[in-house]
């Protein structure tokens, strides 16, 4: 129940949603999505990266409608499970759009645990642990963490403030810090007014790419971690 219209699972999905809105529909990204990351420790190990999603309020109205079952014009976190399970679910195609490496070495992750989702300030936050398939011990390694989509369909940026980054049962004196990207988002020529050689880029460039792109990396931020 994600985000990538040009993905053969989600499509039907997603054109649903960017017929709901409009103003998504007519450029990349189609989804906005705050984040933040906790790096977890356990025994001096590291064991799994738990993800903090905040959705745009486009793709929130679109993806909640009918789940309110109890009609008392709110959503609670029961309200909201299905939900969150079958998003957490669906991530493992994409990589759950997390990549982290240990001493240069990229990690796998396991299928995910402990979905759930609230409501905040009517924005849909949805959160989701990624286990470690092998847990690894960090040293003097630097843990680097980044959360991106390859195809920029979904524009990930990390929260302000210093809760974007945070590690759970790390060694002492390990430290995370959030590096921002230096590269601006591209702006996007609609169809009818593109011409050959113009700095905006055509949906139908985006519509082009695959994961293996790596085009969206450019504006991801990183999650650095550093132990003594």
């Amino acid at each position: 129940m994600l985000i990538a219209a040009h993905r053969p699972t989600l499509r039907a999905l997603l054109a649903a949603a960017l017929a709901c809105a409009a103003s998504a529909a007519s450029a990349h990204p189609h989804v906005w999505v705050t984040a933040k990351a906790q790096l977890v420790y356990a025994d001096g190990r590291l064991v799994g990266v738990r993800d903090t999603w905040r959705f745009d309020p486009e793709y929130t109205a679109f993806v909640t409608q009918g789940l309110d079952a109890n009609k008392d014009g709110t959503l609670s976190p029961d309200e909201l499970a299905g939900l969150a399970a079958e998003n957490a679910a669906n991530l493992a195609e994409f990589g759950y759009f997390t990549k982290l490496k240990v001493g240069g070495r990229e990690q796998a992750f396991a299928e995910p645990e402990e979905p759930a989702a609230r409501m905040e300030d009517g924005a849909l936050v949805m959160t989701f642990l990624l286990p470690l398939k092998n847990p690894v011990q960090q040293g003097r390694g630097v843990a680097a963490l980044e959360v991106y989509d390859p195809t920029y369909f979904v524009a990930f940026a990390f929260a302000d403030g210093s809760d974007a980054a945070t590690l759970a049962g790390a060694p002492q004196g390990c430290a995370a810090t959030v590096t921002r990207p230096k590269t601006e988002p591209p702006k996007i020529a609609q169809p009818e007014t593109a011409e050959a050689g113009s700095p905006g880029m055509t949906e139908a460039f985006f519509e082009a790419l695959t994961a293996a792109s790596g085009y969206g990396v450019q504006f991801a931020s990183r999650v650095l971690v550093a132990c003594p």
